[in-house]
């Protein structure tokens, strides 16, 4: 078994004529991660890099921070978060829900069940 067979994955579209579409549950983590990590007053994903690193280290990365259980048509999503310093902690976990929702929605066609958050840890330093 190769590791791309190995992998927990998802049929989310199937026709007899085409074929079919998989999803790896890494991959609706790592829009996730993305989605989350694109709000203002994110700072990053607990124990993760922010985007401007992507490029240099690549996608796998944003996976950490990140759990999901993704059934046949739903996803549930647990994320741990490093805060900015001076936001309104309830206002940005609010935004972030909703991004991740969309995006997990709008990408996979899969229904977000719910988006649960732990604000691990609020970053202090500024930015130059």
């Amino acid at each position: 078994m190769t590791e791309m067979e190995n992998r927990s994955t998802h049929k989310v579209y199937e026709k007899d004529t085409i074929g079919e579409v998989q999803i790896a549950d890494e991959v609706v983590a790592i829009i996730a991660g993305l989605a989350a990590t694109e709000v203002e007053g994110v700072d990053s994903m607990a124990g993760n890099i922010t985007n401007e690193w992507v490029s240099k280290l690549g996608m796998k990365n944003l996976s950490k921070g990140v759990k999901v259980d993704v059934t046949e048509e739903h996803v549930s999503v647990d994320l741990s978060l490093t805060m900015r310093y001076g936001y309104s902690i309830p206002d940005v976990c609010g935004k972030v829900q909703e991004k991740v929702k969309t995006a997990i929605e709008n990408m996979t066609g899969l229904s977000v069940l719910d988006v649960n958050i732990r604000v691990a840890g609020v970053n202090t330093e500024e930015e130059h």
